[in-house]
């Protein structure tokens, strides 16, 4: 995709049980449900002369194809792996053929909750992660890509 006249590029792509939001746990992740999650991307996006594409899948292949996919399209991503952010060596890896920004982000602040969730195995490879914040982490990506991106 052409930079010239219509922004960057930017896939948000997001891991398993995201779809879910506004029922799953929202005393955890927040009442607003992942349309209004979509509809907060889009908007940012264009606020900030992004063109943004949000995805989501409870697919890991899936996940890793968008990733290639992103590169393939010289994209920055934006990335709530869900669970895979503590187990998945393959997203990292993929994520690390990345050449452009990688926002790892969260809905709840992983750091505070079960031990488990402490670990981020895709962290390294990110150019940064935004955590805690509800949907608004993914505005704060946004944003920060729109100011502060590795390439383009």
């Amino acid at each position: 995709m052409s930079r010239e006249g219509v922004g960057r590029s930017v896939f948000v792509l997001n891991g398993p049980n995201l779809g879910r939001l506004g029922s799953r746990e929202p005393e955890v992740y927040g009442h607003a449900s992942y349309a209004d999650l979509v509809s907060l991307c889009e908007s940012e996006g264009a606020a900030l002369s992004l063109s943004v594409e949000t995805r989501q899948t409870e697919d890991e292949a899936e996940l890793i194809r968008w990733i290639h996919e992103a590169i393939d399209a010289d994209a920055d991503i934006v990335i709530n792996p869900a669970a895979f952010t503590h187990y998945s060596y393959a997203l990292r890896d993929a994520l690390a053929q990345c050449t452009g920004t990688v926002i790892e982000v969260h809905l709840s602040n992983p750091a505070s909750r079960e031990e488990f969730r402490h670990e981020s195995v895709v962290a390294a490879v990110a150019t940064g992660t935004i955590a805690g914040f509800g949907v608004e982490s993914y505005r704060l990506a946004l944003q920060a890509i729109g100011r502060f991106r590795t390439s383009g």
